[in-house]
């Protein structure tokens, strides 16, 4: 067994590989950023190794350095994690070059899967079930045109050496090629490095449904059940579940031994995921395979009650696997939901701050958390957005997604923007609840996974976050003179207090009314009694509200879901309105692009500016029809959040 392992990442994955390698009795070293002093990762690690400042080409990207890390620390094998260096051969290759062990396949399975075209010539040669496309070397524009119009649209355009959702475009039309292959070259260069693309036909409301597939060092093969990962967006998975709904017992024999099919003809070691779309028919196609441990991995622990990183540690040192097909079982069901700072009602921009409330629901036999930070955290731009996943499992599918949508009801952030509510909307879904799920569930329904508050539910929190409104700024006021309260005092008259809030960006004026039955709010005509525990009662209903203030305004959590508000002020609202006219930056970026200079006419929609950030392409367009009067930036340079990238004066 090993004696002590270095892990090559951060953030949730490194805190889930310390946990067991710490039952284990495996020392641990982290490595991190300047942005990951503070991180958790590196407080839970018995030892950990600086290695460069925030950005990861700097730092989680730096073979030399995590190599040294190891030899400095005497750690015999390195975990990779996922993402960063998880499936690069040249890390792979490094590692057994300096006599450390690599928790991963053989490099010549790397290598056989990185580049997806490749790979489908193996898998056509190991009988597994491939996608009609083009795959060949030629990457010549035209060529890639002509490819796509003979298979007809759409076409999916796939980064070759990518993967989570990197350099990839659904091309719907002939007319939007050009523009796609740019931007998904672009993303792929940026992302891995490399441009080359392949072409597949797109077929439509597909399921995603991946095989774990387990291998050890002495030729033993097995797969693990499976999971269906079809609810994504931009490719990126957002709930998975485990076993997937409706799957036939001979369906998933069939991919299950065409995933162990897949991996026995690279001679792959470790944990792998082998991923299939599977149509309406029942017919499966192969994808890819990800020569790694998989985010969305828990479900299967969760359903198989195996240890998949145990497994990885112990195949590294050599071990055999624990369990042969025959004695794999797996019972109830279990579902993902990854939590990301991001606006799902501003096109899911990312969202970077400090955590300033930060409450997950209790763990249990049912419940997982798997996290790598903790309130007062930072989430910042210089990697993934996802805060944790919430794991649930239960007997049944009717019965584990309840508790999903408990557990998304219980879990609090407040500091960033968060899709919570957006996966609980996921998760109540009628054709959700049906386990009807495809790759187009998003797209299909994306009118109904809106915020949709009924108006009475809108009120009763705004009552309450009102009342608590009041109470704060009375509790705040020290002077002795009446002009700094703004109690509403009048002879022989109840004390009321004004309360000024933003909803939406809207201005709200309230009126809070202390009474003997509590406190009244006289435009919403309701009366709120504050009870212990965090519950309220409103009109007489009584119910759980957690309420949050914070920098940025104010949240109140309930079971009906997320209310915000903020104080308003005037000045600040002033600001903005002057700055109309004005593009900014949403976030901490690079600028990729200029399509605009000085003086040229515009129109309503049209890209000005493409920025990077957070691993994701980001257009800025015009308002509305005018002429641009400045640049601020060139392509290539570092923005913040909030600055002014392009100005424009509206066209005579």
């Amino acid at each position: 067994m090993l004696n002590k392992v270095l892990i090559a990442n951060r953030g949730e994955i490194a805190c889930r590989i310390i946990h067991t390698a710490r039952e284990m009795g495996i020392q641990t070293v982290a490595v991190y950023s300047d942005a990951d002093r503070n991180a958790q990762h590196v407080k839970l690690a018995d030892e950990a190794v600086h290695i460069g400042a925030a950005p990861s080409n700097e730092s989680y990207l730096c073979i030399d350095k995590i190599i040294a890390a190891a030899k400095r620390t005497g750690a015999e094998a390195v975990h990779p994690g996922y993402g960063f260096l998880a499936e690069n051969e040249t890390f792979a290759e490094a590692l057994e070059q300096a006599g450390l062990i690599f928790v991963g396949p053989p490099v010549a399975a790397i290598q056989a899967m990185g580049s997806k075209s490749a790979a489908k010539t193996i898998m056509a040669e190991a009988d597994v079930p491939l996608v009609p496309g083009y795959h060949g070397d030629d990457q010549a524009d035209d060529l890639l045109r002509a490819e796509s119009d003979k298979m007809g649209y759409p076409v999916l355009l796939k980064a070759a050496y990518g993967g989570g959702g990197k350099g990839m475009r659904i091309v719907s039309q002939a007319r939007e090629f050009d523009e796609a292959l740019a931007s998904a070259r672009r993303e792929a260069k940026a992302a891995f490095s490399n441009d080359k693309m392949l072409v597949e036909k797109y077929i439509t409301q597909p399921r995603h449904v991946e095989i774990q597939v387990f291998c050890d060092q002495h030729g033993n093969a097995i797969y693990l059940a499976e999971r269906d990962c079809s609810v994504q967006r931009r490719h990126q998975k957002v709930v998975e579940e485990a076993p997937a709904p409706g799957l036939t017992a001979e369906t998933r024999q069939a991919m299950g031994e065409a995933a162990v099919r897949a991996a026995k003809a690279i001679n792959y070691v470790g944990a792998g995921t082998v991923e299939f779309l599977l149509d309406s028919s029942g017919s499966f196609y192969f994808m890819e395979m990800n020569t790694r441990l998989q985010v969305e991995h828990p479900i299967t622990e969760m359903i198989t009650g195996v240890d998949l990183v145990d497994w990885q540690l112990r195949v590294a040192a050599g071990e055999t696997l624990p369990m042969e097909q025959a004695d794999v079982e797996f019972g109830g069901h279990a579902f993902e939901a990854r939590i990301y700072a991001e606006n799902p009602d501003d096109n899911f921009m990312p969202s970077t701050g400090i955590l300033e409330h930060l409450r997950f629901p209790v763990e249990s036999t049912y419940v997982r958390i798997d996290s790598g930070v903790i309130e007062g955290d930072e989430v910042s731009t210089f990697y993934d957005p996802m805060i944790a996943k919430v794991i649930v499992w239960d007997e049944d599918r009717a019965s584990a997604l309840r508790r999903l949508q408990l557990a998304l009801r219980d879990t609090h952030i407040v500091g960033v923007t968060t899709n919570t509510d957006y996966i609980h909307r996921i998760a109540t879904h009628p054709e959700f609840v049906k386990g009807n799920v495809s790759t187009h569930f998003i797209d299909d329904y994306a009118k109904d996974l809106v915020v949709h508050h009924s108006a009475n539910d809108t009120a009763d929190a705004l009552a309450v976050i009102a009342v608590h409104a009041a109470l704060q700024h009375q509790a705040t006021v020290t002077s002795e003179n009446p002009w700094d309260s703004l109690s509403g005092w009048q002879m022989n008259a109840p004390t009321h207090h004004p309360v000024n809030l933003l909803v939406s960006e809207e201005l709200q004026n309230f009126s809070v009314t202390h009474t003997a039955q509590g406190y009244f709010v006289t435009e919403l005509d309701r009366t709120v009694q504050l009870m212990d525990n965090h519950d309220v009662s409103v009109n007489g209903l009584r119910f759980a509200a957690r309420f949050v203030a914070c920098s940025k305004g104010y949240t109140l959590f309930t079971a009906k879901g997320r209310f915000d508000a903020a104080p308003y002020d005037a000045l600040a609202e002033l600001a903005h309105e002057e700055e109309a006219g004005t593009m900014t930056a949403p976030m901490n970026g690079t600028i990729v692009a200029v399509n605009v200079a000085a003086g040229d006419n515009v129109e309503e929609g049209q890209a000005l500016v493409i920025m990077e950030a957070m691993k994701m392409e980001y257009t800025i367009r015009a308002p509305f029809n005018g002429v641009v009067e400045q640049v601020f930036f060139h392509a290539g340079e570092l923005v913040s959040d909030g600055a002014e990238l392009v100005s424009l004066a509206e066209a005579d």
